[in-house]
């Protein structure tokens, strides 16, 4: 099942670090795209980035290896910038903002 998480930069660095998190997971109410979108977007008003996930249950702890994508809004524009999960350094960064040093 698709769970969309709705993490922050602490959430971000125990998945980086190979921890479990547990964080409010949002679900489509069907497996059309529109739905899918509106759960996204629902689990993105309430953290500062989403990670995707296929999990089996919505409920339990989610590892790396369970999240297909992360996704943020980068430029303040409301539209989220999708990320793979090998890019999760870059997701951290653009979370640490502009200001901050590589």
């Amino acid at each position: 099942m698709r769970v969309y998480l709705a993490v922050g930069r602490d959430d971000l660095t125990a998945l980086a670090g190979g921890a479990s998190i547990s964080a409010p997971a949002f679900t489509a109410a069907s497996e059309d795209e529109e739905d899918e979108l509106a759960a996204l977007e629902e689990a993105s008003e309430h953290a500062a980035a989403v990670a995707a996930a296929e999990v089996d249950d919505p409920d339990g702890p989610v590892t790396l290896d369970e999240v297909v994508s992360f996704h943020l809004d980068v430029d303040g524009t409301g539209d989220l910038a999708w990320y793979a999960t090998q890019e999760i350094d870059a997701v951290l960064s653009a979370l640490a903002g502009p200001n901050t040093a590589s």
